[in-house]
């Protein structure tokens, strides 16, 4: 090729995605994925009849004498990149974006120059993470000539370049929407679980304890819509793409990054991502001691705030750099104690309680435990597990300690109004959901709470939002999804509840409460066989006796119109009764569904001295349905201060 020649022909420019930032936390991860990225794609060229330029650090630079060979080589290399990642962790994925352009180069020492060079170097940047851009110029070329849809893009102004180009991106089989894909809320972030680098992996709970402050953290920033821990953790150690994930939860950006603990050092490097584009927003290291990790947590969501162009007030400053406790091993205590939470049996429960205790001991000012003994505490009343007076009384101490250490904690707000709703004090019990969501609008567990309140005190009608946003905002937990599924279930929509469990028992096939409550919702459907079966599945994977779960059984049995089977039931549950002096709120239910008014008001008089946490939603749930009628029973509804 002569020098100084210039001709017609296909530049394409590929770019590895992520390297710098990479470089920057792991030098040497960095370039052993170069030097593989180098040799796996270098055949490729020649196979096409492609001439490599030259490299410039991790990018490449290749002509071709034809836009449709440059396209064809772009798609093999991405073929071939797509199926290695497959089987990678998002660390080790080489993931390429290439721009192709047709147009006049000039040949100088080995070397070309020109628009064209410019123009494909413009274009690669603004493909998606394994995709491909190409120019007006290469589309007019291969319109008519590939398998491959091209959707555009519109006219960009590309630095440089003197006119708008109007820029085609090329749709490859796998990816998904085929080119439609949606524009999501870029103020929907999700905070991707820390990979643990370190070199103990005894430290894997530090970088999960580091996810979830760094979660509590970013959803102190104002306007930004942060999906809950327990849906985010769901993709710990799995093998997902950025659009994959986008998609499933629904964000528009991520904060992904790891974490190295050495001694009393630590190393956070983190990175945020437009989830539209793949493109990074920001990207940055930390290196401090461990002292100063919430100190690095309060600057990493300040950052985040400023990178999608949010102001911070002073006032808000202050609250994201709070620390909730400097205790490691208390916050730790805590984050065991969680996993253990609203799996709605009675020894979990306990276990819960035993972690947070001990979280106490270790820093007696650290809110969140009491917050969270409060609930576990409510819980147990409200399922008659344990006596819901006794329940009642811790609930409200811890409750009232947490609001003492900390009046700006949501979550101590959030076991306050369970306390109150198990007093029956369901307007003050609204007004503390309110406040709760006032200091944490991003908390799932509040918009649960109170669309239950709603429910309780006759406004479901007000519920259905809040069931939506909790659902969007932990969209993969299983206790959420359980929790909305019954306030469907018992707000009259059977089919929405079933659709809802089914996706929990997907999740979680020992989910012994959704199973149960699946076989109500057949019941409910009139498919009352299937019903008493799911039931029955229920209760057998029931770890202890749950008399509700049982108060079910004889519900379906009565709808069934099997009543003997139903009184059996109920002779099961007066025996637990006698043994454990707990359930006479199911025992009632029970009655009222064999249509034995008599003792349904008997035992409901016993659950109302007892103060069974259950009677809260007597006046909504669809077992007493025999009663609603009847003015004994609305005089009993007046008496709890459930109407007027």
């Amino acid at each position: 090729m002569s020098e100084g020649e210039r001709r017609l022909c296909a530049i394409m420019f590929s770019d590895m995605v992520g390297y710098t930032s990479l470089s920057e936390r792991n030098e040497s991860l960095a370039m052993e994925l170069l030097e593989e990225h180098r040799k796996l794609i270098r055949p490729f060229f020649p196979k096409h009849n492609g001439r490599e330029i030259k490299t410039i650090g991790d990018a490449f630079l290749v002509e071709f004498a034809s836009a449709l060979e440059a396209v064809r080589c772009a798609f093999d290399i991405q073929q071939s990149l797509h199926e290695l990642n497959a089987s990678r962790p998002m660390e080790k994925k080489i993931q390429l974006r290439i721009g192709i352009h047709l147009g006049d180069v000039i040949h100088s020492q080995n070397d070309v120059y020109g628009d064209a060079v410019n123009v494909a170097s413009r274009i690669e940047p603004l493909a998606q993470t394994g995709g491909i851009c190409v120019s007006q110029q290469v589309y007019d070329h291969i319109r008519n000539k590939t398998e491959f849809p091209l959707t555009s893009l519109g006219k960009k102004e590309l630095k440089n370049i003197g006119e708008k180009i109007e820029v085609f991106s090329v749709v490859l089989p796998w990816e998904k929407g085929s080119g439609n894909q949606q524009v999501r809320d870029s103020r929907r972030i999700a905070v991707m679980p820390l990979l643990n680098i370190a070199q103990d992996q005894k430290d894997e709970y530090f970088a999960d304890g580091m996810t979830e402050e760094l979660i509590s953290a970013v959803s102190k920033v104002p306007e930004l819509s942060v999906i809950s821990r327990t849906s985010v953790m769901q993709y710990k150690n799995q093998n997902k793409d950025v659009y994959e994930i986008s998609s499933k939860l629904n964000v528009g950006t991520l904060l992904e990054g790891s974490v190295r603990r050495a001694g009393n050092r630590v190393r956070i490097a983190v990175q945020l991502i437009d989830a539209n584009n793949d493109k990074h927003l920001w990207a940055e290291n930390y290196d401090r001691n461990l002292e100063d990790v919430f100190a690095i947590q309060s600057e990493i969501a300040q950052s985040v705030a400023e990178s999608l162009k949010m102001r911070l007030f002073d006032e808000q400053k202050e609250r994201i750099g709070q620390a909730p406790t400097l205790d490691a091993q208390a916050h730790d205590l805590y984050l065991k104690g969680l996993s253990h939470m609203h799996q709605l049996t009675e020894e979990d429960y306990m276990t819960a309680i035993a972690y947070f205790e001990r979280a106490i001991e270790r820093d007696p000012r650290y809110a969140l435990p009491y917050a969270q003994i409060a609930e576990a505490y409510n819980y147990l009343g409200f399922f008659e597990m344990i006596s819901s007076k006794e329940a009642l009384s811790k609930a409200e101490k811890m409750a009232t300690k947490a609001l003492e250490l900390d009046d700006l904690l949501a979550e101590a707000h959030l076991s306050m109004a369970s306390v109150l709703n198990g007093g029956w004090n369901f307007g003050e019990a609204i007004r503390e959901v309110q406040r709760a969501l006032e200091l944490n609008p991003n908390l799932a567990e509040a918009h649960l709470s109170l669309a239950y309140d709603y429910h309780w005190s006759w406004q479901s009608d007000k519920g259905l939002p809040e069931i939506q946003k909790a659902l969007e905002l932990d969209p993969l937990s299983t206790h959420i999804m359980q929790s909305a599924a019954t306030w469907y279930l018992y707000t009259g929509q059977p089919d929405k509840a079933v659709e809802l469990y089914n996706k929990v028992l997907e999740l979680d096939s020992a989910h012994a409460f959704s199973r149960g409550n699946l076989g109500l919702c057949y019941a409910k459907k009139g498919m009352y066989e299937a019903g008493i079966q799911e039931i029955k599945k229920g209760i057998e994977m029931s770890k202890e006796f749950h008399p509700g779960r049982y108060s079910d059984l004889a519900y379906a049995f009565a709808k069934a119109g099997k009543r003997e089977e139903a009184r059996k039931v109920i002779s099961e549950l007066l025996r637990h009764y006698e043994e454990q002096h707990v359930g006479a709120a199911a025992i009632a239910y029970a009655y009222a569904s064999v249509g034995d008014k008599e003792k349904a008001f008997e035992w409901l008089e016993t659950a109302y001295r007892e103060h069974s946490g259950y009677l809260r939603s007597v006046a909504v749930d669809f077992g007493f349905e025999d009663l609603h009628s009847d003015p004994q029973f609305l005089a009993f509804l007046k008496k709890m201060g459930l109407i007027p």
